[in-house]
């Protein structure tokens, strides 16, 4: 995989396509990677010990890697591979 932690990273499928983000965690064994901001989905957590409240929380989810291409830092624009 070319995609490192940290690298900023373009969308090209699925419903957030054209938008780009930092690469948060990279998973190897499953050829995923989780972008900031991106692939969101909304978690309900019930009342615990540890969060009274409860409530509804937003998350990343992972996403293919071959559905995202590394952005070059000079230019701002796709990598050409």
């Amino acid at each position: 995989m070319k995609i490192k932690v940290n690298d900023e990273v373009v969308i090209l499928a699925g419903k957030d396509k054209g938008k780009t983000g930092k690469v948060l965690k990279t998973l190897r064994k499953k050829d995923k990677v989780v972008v900031e901001g991106i692939n969101m989905a909304v978690k309900n957590q019930k009342p615990n010990s540890m969060n009274q409240g409860g409530g509804r929380f937003d998350m990343e989810l992972p996403i293919h890697v071959s559905n995202v291409k590394k952005v070059e830092k000079s230019t701002k624009k796709a990598k050409k591979d």
